[in-house]
């Protein structure tokens, strides 16, 4: 598949959106001390970058979940391929996301986490894909929406590539 890249946020953009989102974190978690939960492998850029922002003590850990396989477009089937290590029963959870597109991935892991008794689950992404949701997940803190295209770079991949690039690009075929 031959494909260009067309800018959409460029780096200073998303700089300023994680600190929008860590202010709005700070705010509602001022006397709490919440773990973060990345969503492997795409969030890990952002979640960095977000710690980095907070200026409050969290904990972080990781689940890993996949639905795209080697394609462009969701599977429609969510495994778990990584758990988290943390006892997260009546604790705060902050679960960190890429991109929100069909809702699919988060559902399945919202679900799994509140089967463990969580004080408070709420959800970050930075992107929001709206028009392409299959669940209704709500985002407590959205970073940007976009309707459509795929997205690549600041952590989001098309077969492992496109991670390292500090913008994110809608991939055209061309």
């Amino acid at each position: 598949m031959e494909s260009r890249l067309k800018l959409l946020f460029p780096a200073e953009k998303i700089h300023l959106t994680v600190d929008r989102l860590a202010h709005e974190i700070m705010r509602d978690y001022a006397d709490k001390a919440p773990i973060l939960i990345g969503i492997l492998k795409g969030s890990c850029i952002f979640l960095l970058d977000l710690i980095r922002a907070l200026k409050m003590s969290v904990e972080i850990d990781f689940i890993g979940a996949e639905s795209y396989g080697d394609g462009n477009v969701s599977s429609g089937n969510v495994r778990i391929t990584k758990d988290i290590d943390a006892n997260i029963e009546n604790r705060d959870v902050l679960i960190v996301e890429d991109i929100v597109d069909t809702g699919l991935t988060v559902y399945v892991i919202i679900k799994h986490l509140k089967a463990r008794n969580p004080a408070s689950l709420k959800l970050c992404a930075l992107i929001d894909k709206h028009i392409h949701k299959k669940l209704p997940v709500k985002i407590d803190y959205p970073g940007f929406s976009v309707k459509e295209g795929f997205l690549v770079g600041y952590g989001l991949d098309y077969n492992e590539k496109y991670r390292h690039l500090p913008e994110i690009y809608i991939m055209e075929e061309g």
